[in-house]
């Protein structure tokens, strides 16, 4: 027998009410859409001086919005392609090495 009353028992929750009677649920999929305005358009970002867009699973620079500096971009270009021939040299040499073991 409980010292301060009746034990701890909540109020039963009342049923549910049907599901509103508004026409979108008997409309199909195109045309809620349309009505609500679900079609999204592709996310984008926008960072003082550059707007990216995510596209193919990357984020790409929206043309004409770029304002990097010309000149960095022509090094960078530039000192990728240097890398990607020294990685290639590199290669080069290592299954030549290889081939001399063998």
């Amino acid at each position: 027998m409980p010292l301060f009353g009746n034990t701890f028992s909540p109020k039963k929750t009342p049923p549910r009410k049907c599901a509103s009677l508004s026409s979108l649920y008997f409309t199909d999929r195109s045309n809620r859409e349309i009505e609500l305005g679900l079609e999204y358009g592709t996310p984008t970002v926008n960072l003082p001086g550059h707007s990216l867009k995510f596209e193919n699973g990357q984020w790409v620079a929206e043309s004409g919005t770029f304002t990097g500096d010309h000149r960095e971009m022509q090094h960078l270009r530039k000192r990728n392609q240097q890398l990607q021939e020294e990685n290639n040299l590199l290669r080069l040499k290592v299954d030549i090495l290889l081939d001399m073991v063998s």
